[in-house]
């Protein structure tokens, strides 16, 4: 392969890059609004509104396992997108043509979160499949390129898709998600002729899944699990799966962060809508802002991908070399320091909801503190944390492992559902903002343990 070639992306990547812009573009302008309209359109109470955005996201994050499954055993990674993109597409329009349907609310949502979760894990490989092995070093290059649409997909559609709602309508407002959802599929398609697809591997005996089933069942039986399953597998399958269960009991803790991180699309903007809204604007931006400004509390999510894409170069070539000239960053260190920011996250919501609840009136300006302190937490938990299921998984249980990463925004959600219904405290009030702070603290708390203890392997291919 000529040198020039070996570095420049293969040219199919365009299409792959395009079509997860217009996606995520697509699924965060309809999930920025999602809990406005169900709270001012279909009239849903807080609570269950809450609860329906929650359980909603949680699909997203478990369907993944439907994903992987398809795409590794049957119908390989490019069938698996091109094939539940068309689920995705058709759940966008069900959104935007029964927009005053609580049925169709409800069908829409599953369309898509069996589209964007069941080709949430597929994407990202399929494009790494596209490379070559003497063009390992442009990896880094176009997962940064991923990261980046990612974000900056998420930014515009979290400005725009409130404003639309609010001009033209739900119809609009899900129409506009839906026409670039449609688009990215299309692109995707245009590159079919180009793409180098890596064929299903079929049944697999000795499948994760498979030993995790026979040591279940030996633990019924009353019998040893792992001579039990070493009966049944081979020795490299069982050391492997051990490896999975060890990464698993990290992973657990992380639920909780996801708890209070996928809030800011619910509880926060609740929060937000009790607010005042119109901010002013300082002075060396007036001449092209105006003196004042109505910033919509959906909108205010927009601010998380424009301080990731701040942060990330702060903290990569600033933060973490200087700190670790004191103490080793380490990626479980540095996850355990992000708990901590996203406690500190959640007491400053409780703090700013306290006056709130008693009938002081709080500008929306002040949600940016507790903004800045989960995206801190953010791209120290998060981004860390695939970092650590790619090096700690076995080469053939990389897919598995990062499946399960996907699992603990699934369990965080269902965390928010199951306390939302349990009702503690009153949603969105600040001893509910502070139950959860104190929540992850503990946590993190039981996290920096689990850290202590946890021994290092080094999975990375050669």
């Amino acid at each position: 392969m000529a040198k020039a070639a070996i570095d420049r992306f293969p040219p199919q990547v365009k299409y792959i890059v395009g079509n997860e812009g217009c996606e995520r573009y697509s699924f965060y302008g309809m999930r920025s609004i999602l809990t406005m309209f169900m709270t001012q359109t279909l009239l849903f109470q807080d609570a269950h509104a809450t609860e329906v955005m929650h359980l909603f996201i949680g699909a997203c994050y478990f369907l993944p396992l439907l994903g992987s499954y398809l795409a590794d055993r049957h119908l390989g990674r490019y069938n698996t997108i091109l094939f539940l993109s068309l689920f995705y597409c058709l759940g966008h329009a069900v959104l935007a043509v029964f927009e005053g349907s609580a049925s169709g609310l409800y069908v829409g949502l599953a369309l898509i979160a069996l589209g964007a979760g069941g080709i949430k894990p597929c994407v990202s490989a399929f494009v790494g499949d596209q490379f070559k092995l003497e063009q390992k070093h442009l990896l880094t290059k176009v997962y940064s390129l991923f990261y980046f649409m990612i974000n900056f997909g998420s930014m515009f559609s979290s400005i725009l898709t409130p404003w639309t709602l609010k001009k033209y309508g739900p119809t609009v407002a899900f129409g506009i998600p839906g026409i670039l959802m449609a688009i990215a599929t299309v692109v995707f398609w245009m590159g079919r002729k180009q793409y180098h697809k890596t064929p299903p591997s079929g049944k697999d005996d000795h499948s994760v899944w498979s030993v995790m089933f026979s040591y279940f069942c030996a633990l019924l039986s009353g019998k040893a699990p792992k001579a039990a399953i070493l009966a049944k597998h081979p020795a490299n399958r069982v050391e492997e799966f051990y490896a999975a269960m060890n990464v698993v009991k990290i992973f657990a803790a992380v639920s909780v962060f996801w708890a209070l991180f996928d809030q800011h699309a619910s509880t926060w903007v609740l929060q937000g809508q009790k607010m005042i809204q119109v901010v002013d604007i300082p002075g060396f931006l007036q001449g092209l802002l105006g003196t004042q400004m109505e910033v919509l509390p959906s909108q205010m999510q927009a601010l998380n991908p424009i301080l990731v894409l701040m942060l990330i170069p702060i903290f990569n070539f600033g933060i973490y070399p200087a700190v670790s000239k004191v103490f080793e960053m380490t990626p479980l260190r540095k996850m355990s320091i992000g708990m901590v920011f996203a406690a500190f996250a959640y007491s400053t919501v409780a703090f700013i909801q306290y006056p709130i609840d008693s009938g002081h009136q709080m500008s929306i300006v002040w949600q940016i503190i507790p903004y800045i302190l989960m995206t801190i937490a953010e791209v120290m938990i998060s981004i860390t944390g695939l970092e650590f299921a790619y090096t700690q998984a076995p080469k053939s249980l990389k897919s598995t492992i990062m499946s399960f990463w996907l699992l603990t925004v699934f369990f965080g959600n269902m965390i928010t559902v199951v306390f939302t219904a349990v009702n503690f405290y009153p949603l969105a009030s600040g001893n509910f903002f502070m139950f959860f702070a104190v929540l992850m603290l503990g946590v993190g708390g039981v996290f920096a343990l689990l850290a202590r203890s946890y021994k290092m392997r080094d999975y990375m291919e050669n």
